[in-house]
């Protein structure tokens, strides 16, 4: 008999503590523990929530935009790190699933970060992690690109589980690469970006690309947005003296659920900071797939061929090191151990 998952999914809508990433974390646990009272079985934070989105790339020049920059880099974390630590063992305490943006710093250069998705087990393991393999627009100010090795799907107790950051759900390559692993449970993580163009709909926006992801390829997308608070507000006024005007916009934020059909499971949030819960069924996957199955049936996989490079990116490989106890010892390096 097919074991297919039923479980209970909240979407966390809400603003970070702006660039403090240990209140940011302590807020993510209270958010955490409160969806697990609430029955949920997976918790999903929006994109870069730890600890906040670069908004003074969109309103602001790059010389202007630099110092906050350097305030941006100092407040971002490592994966694995003892900050992250903290969410994965709220998710262990609660036995939950959580999924949650970061801003990453890369262990090697003190100025690059990383868009990263943390995947956590309801044991309190880091399943993985994803990078946003092309930040943007101004977010190319902010991120390095990240790579093909992150671009995978966890096997889970709740179905098998995958996600991308914000404008990367509009790649088709990247959304099929996930669907072509056996995705049923999309995560889509999202910033409010009230300072688009006048005549683009953020929050429409963010429905139309759950709504394709899912009705594609027939599965569950669990839609997750952050929100501007007043602080980031005012933190911006700061900066340019329009800010308020521009970041004020409403209809900039949704999260929720779309169902196989492509059509909202439940009531979505806009605009306003709290949590959709959701239950969810993947065995409704099954009869909308047994009409198409783009990763079965309804494919011709002898005229298409994808192939993902899962290589991972470095900045060089080292050959024929020693210890560093070592160092200007002519012998060979396994000269004096025991055969």
């Amino acid at each position: 008999m097919l074991n297919i998952p039923r479980f209970k999914a909240a979407a966390v809508q809400a603003a970070p503590v702006f660039l403090d990433a240990d209140s940011t974390i302590d807020k993510a646990i209270s958010l955490i523990r409160e969806a697990a009272r609430h029955g949920a079985n997976i918790v999903v934070f929006p994109e870069v929530f730890v600890p906040g989105y670069p908004y003074w790339s969109w309103i602001a020049d790059p010389v202007a935009g630099s110092p906050w920059f350097d305030r941006l880099v100092r407040s971002s974390i490592l994966v694995p790190g003892p900050e992250i630590d903290r969410v994965c063992k709220a998710a262990r305490d609660a036995e939950v699933h959580v999924v949650i943006g970061v801003n990453e710093r890369s262990p090697t250069s003190i100025a690059t970060l990383y868009n990263t998705l943390v995947f956590i087990g309801p044991d309190g393991s880091i399943l993985g992690k994803h990078r946003k393999l092309v930040p943007t627009w101004a977010e190319k100010l902010t991120w390095a690109n990240g790579d093909g090795s992150s671009l995978r799907v966890y096997d889970t107790a709740i179905g098998p589980l995958g996600g991308l950051a914000c404008g990367e759900n509009t790649n088709t390559l990247a959304r099929f690469s996930l669907l072509a692993q056996g995705e049923l449970v999309h995560v889509a993580s999202y910033i409010s970006l009230p300072v688009a163009p006048k005549d683009y709909d953020m929050a429409e926006a963010i429905k139309v690309r759950a709504m394709a992801h899912s009705f594609e390829g027939k599965v569950f997308t669990i839609v997750s947005c952050s929100t501007v608070s007043e602080e980031i507000i005012a933190a911006m006024e700061t900066l340019v003296p329009d800010a308020r005007a521009r970041l004020e916009r409403k209809n900039s934020a949704f999260s929720g659920v779309i169902g196989p059909d492509g059509r909202i499971v439940g009531e979505p949030l806009i605009d306003e900071e709290g949590i959709v819960y959701t239950d969810i069924d993947l065995g409704a996957c099954i009869q909308p797939k047994q009409m198409h199955d783009i990763i079965g049936h309804y494919n011709r996989f002898d005229v298409f061929d994808l192939r993902i490079d899962r290589t991972p990116r470095i900045a060089a490989t080292f050959h024929g090191d020693v210890a560093a106890s070592d160092a200007g010892d002519d012998r060979p390096a396994d000269a004096g151990i025991a055969g």
